[in-house]
């Protein structure tokens, strides 16, 4: 069984239990999901309009594809189907989004 944090999603009227590894996040997996594909949405969209792409927007990716990681581990004992695909379907957008960012000429923009 996956091991749940105490809590549950900071979203109103979501009661869905936080898995330990989205417990920073204080989101479900589902909403967590949501998330995670709208900035992949928003990343891919801007190197399609050959923007830069902000250096802590590319680190968040990151840590959204360590996320899922870490839940696929955690969901193996009881995987639901549906999160699962979600999950796998996430990580294949953003090994394209790596993918295209080492293709072209993708600038990464660093804040000071």
């Amino acid at each position: 069984m996956a091991a749940l944090a105490v809590a549950n999603c900071r979203r109103p009227q979501c009661a869905n239990p936080i898995p330990a590894a989205l417990a920073a996040e204080r989101l479900c997996l589902g909403h967590f999901l949501d998330e995670a594909f709208l900035r992949a949405d928003h990343t891919l969209d801007r190197c399609r309009e050959g923007c830069a792409i902000n250096a802590s927007e590319l680190e968040w990716l990151l840590a959204d594809a360590l996320a899922v990681v870490n839940n696929l581990d955690d969901e193996m004992a009881q995987p639901d189907p549906e999160m699962r695909d979600r999950m796998l379907e996430l990580l294949l957008i953003l090994a394209n989004l790596q993918e295209y960012v080492a293709h072209h000429s993708i600038r990464l923009e660093y804040l000071a």
